[in-house]
């Protein structure tokens, strides 16, 4: 499709890519910066009069929580349920009278002023791949055509992220306005999970995903390395699990090193020997008109550091942790600095929070104490920094977990919750939040919504509006056809 300057996406090898002379940061062609750094729409965040709003946040962090986090064992805990549905966990109480969490969220507890919770948003789907599309792009139906199928459809609803990196101006020159991280939701299958990309904006508006990791077997799950566990107990993958997290896509040819890298002719001089490659692929001319941009691009020192995040300091990366969640929170963290307007965050690779068994262990030993401890440290170096009442954090999954324990005894071992739509609890803080609050409940079960039900577009307003993005806000398609940002309204309470 053709981008807003006329130019088009070349096919460029994935051998090709990875070069740092080739493509630049996150798969970015040199002839793509020019239509990086223009893309700041003209009236999307704006009045009809042209001002725009002023807004508490300037970015905002969404937590991905891919599989679906159990409400139970997490924000919304039923300790007078019965056995089958209360689970083996206890609550805990926080800081705040009357709030109290799982007891495996400790840290959290600790910093309950901090954040608010939603207990009771619903939408009408157990299905991971409709579920995802729902929460991904705050619409709780169906786009026109969709099937539920494992791949992103131009026909499909744009995701938060597009919206928001098309809706509010860039405010840094070397990095794009909505970034995903630490790799695309791709299924077990090999199909790519649909709602995180443009859509119906176009794929010139897709937000730009880091891959920090190389794809390893579908069927380890976890902060690897730390935290990796197998899928199916009683199904184990036959190979370990080999992912090595890594700054994304600053990977140089094996005869550069950073330091070669300062030096903007040498890479001006390896640049010319893959050139041959982009003429074959790309628009020699956009090529010459931006290959500056893509060495100043690779060359900042800043850019560098936010992505960099293995190599930070062993005392942030301890407090963080040495981990996928820690690393990729970090990153969060450093972009939120740089300017980034939405980081979208999958704590996980595909359906990670999908414990159909063994949810005890699993949150228990592999992902809660990984979440807490990150999202935690995450929390304090933005309120230290001064960043946390301009910055959101949303963290949520594509449903719930089903109100009573069940068993799959051909694949594992222990109990575990099914999926669940009717109902979920998803955390926000920063950016203007209320904290220490609740909104809404969830019924003695934990199944249904029993007061102040929410929608996903509820959610993904409250988003918007936090960001400054007025409420009568529109993008435009290719023909210029204006749709609508705003199709819920803000949640009462929270901002």
């Amino acid at each position: 499709m053709n981008d807003a300057c006329g130019l088009r996406h070349p096919f460029v090898s994935r051998r090709t890519a990875i070069q740092a002379g080739a493509i630049g940061l996150l798969g970015l062609g040199a002839n793509h910066l020019h239509g990086l750094r223009a893309m700041a729409a003209p009236s999307a965040g704006k009045t009809p009069q042209g001002q725009t709003l002023p807004g508490k946040a300037k970015s905002c962090i969404y937590i991905f929580l891919s599989g679906g986090l159990s409400q139970h064992e997490s924000f919304d805990p039923k300790p007078d349920a019965p056995a089958e549905v209360r689970g083996e966990f206890q609550p805990i109480e926080t800081s705040t009278p009357g709030i109290s969490i799982c007891e495996h969220l400790p840290q959290l507890a600790q910093r309950s002023r901090l954040w608010s919770v939603v207990r009771s948003l619903t939408h009408p789907s157990n299905d991971h791949t409709a579920g995802h599309f729902y929460m991904l792009t705050g619409r709780g139906i169906p786009s026109p055509g969709f099937k539920g199928e494992r791949k992103p459809q131009p026909s499909d609803w744009p995701s938060i992220a597009s919206i928001v990196g098309d809706a509010l101006p860039a405010r840094s020159n070397n990095l794009p306005p909505a970034i995903v991280l630490p790799e695309k939701l791709v299924h077990w299958s090999g199909g790519t999970i649909p709602g995180a990309f443009g859509g119906l904006m176009g794929s010139r508006r897709d937000p730009f995903f880091i891959e920090a990791s190389p794809y390893g077997n579908p069927f380890w799950r976890g902060a690897y390395p730390e935290y990796t566990f197998a899928n199916e107990t009683k199904k184990p993958p036959t190979s370990p699990d080999d992912r090595v997290y890594q700054a994304p896509n600053l990977t140089l040819p094996v005869n550069m090193t950073h330091g070669r890298l300062d030096g903007r002719l040498s890479l001006l001089r390896d640049l010319e020997v893959q050139r041959a490659a982009l003429e074959r692929s790309a628009t020699v001319q956009s090529y010459d008109g931006h290959r500056q941009s893509a060495i100043s691009l690779l060359a900042d020192a800043g850019v560098r550091r936010a992505f960099d995040v293995t190599k930070a300091d062993d005392r942030i990366q301890e407090r963080y942790g040495k981990n996928s969640f820690g690393w990729s929170l970090l990153m969060a963290y450093r972009l939120v600095e740089a300017g980034v307007n939405l980081i979208q965050v999958n704590l996980g690779n595909n359906e990670t929070w999908d414990n159909h068994g063994e949810i005890f262990y699993r949150l228990r030993d592999r992902l809660l104490p990984p979440t807490d401890r990150a999202l935690c440290a995450l929390l304090d170096d933005l309120q230290s920094s001064g960043l946390l009442d301009s910055t959101l954090i949303v963290m949520a999954g594509e449903f719930g977990r089903t109100p009573k324990l069940s068993t799959l005894p051909d694949s594992y071992v222990e109990p575990g919750r099914d999926h669940w739509g009717a109902v979920q609890s998803v955390f926000f803080a920063g950016g203007g939040i209320t904290g220490g609050t609740v909104i809404g409940s969830s019924d003695q079960l934990g199944a249904y919504p029993a007061s102040n039900p929410q929608r996903p577009e509820n959610m993904a307003a409250t988003i918007y509006h936090a960001l400054g993005i007025p409420h009568e806000a529109v993008w435009h398609d290719d023909q210029t056809r204006p749709h609508n940002i705003y199709y819920g309204e803000p949640i009462a309470g929270l901002v």
